[in-house]
């Protein structure tokens, strides 16, 4: 699952309240936090942050870990070994991607999903946008 994200010449002014804030860069893919020249782990401010964000609510499966609010998360696992077809659980993939990016206020849609199935793996890729108009194109899987 990556992300890769285009913003215009948008200002990272609050709308309505809604802040970006701060987080902390993770390197999916190496499963680690991304490290600064001094070795401190590197901040993600602004439409950053939100990509972060939106990398890992994707990814982890909600309700598994107490750290985390029982809004946040995916529950992907729900659809896993229930017999349904290829294209009611693109439905329920895209019901579900929704529904975990939507909690954020800084989101503002979730679409054009595309889906390539590899045996009994589903992969797919949404693009998601903010408030500020700016896009992500989130990739995710469900095995």
């Amino acid at each position: 699952m990556n992300g890769s994200w285009d913003t215009g010449e948008t200002a990272e002014m609050p709308i309505e309240g809604v802040q970006f804030g701060r987080s902390w860069r993770f390197d999916f893919d190496q499963g680690e936090f991304v490290m600064t020249p001094t070795r401190k782990i590197a901040a993600a401010d602004g439409t950053e942050a939100w990509v972060m964000w939106c990398q890992k609510a994707i990814r982890t499966p909600r309700y598994r870990h107490l750290i985390y609010s029982r809004n946040f998360g995916q529950e992907f696992d729900e659809l896993i070994g229930k017999g349904y077809t290829r294209a009611v659980q693109e439905s329920e993939i895209q019901r579900i991607a929704r529904e975990t990016l939507l909690v954020d206020p800084r989101t503002a849609g979730v679409e054009e999903f595309t889906f390539t199935w590899e045996g009994e793996c589903c992969y797919f890729t949404c693009r998601v946008t903010n408030i500020h108009d700016e896009q992500l194109t989130l990739e995710g899987s469900v095995s």
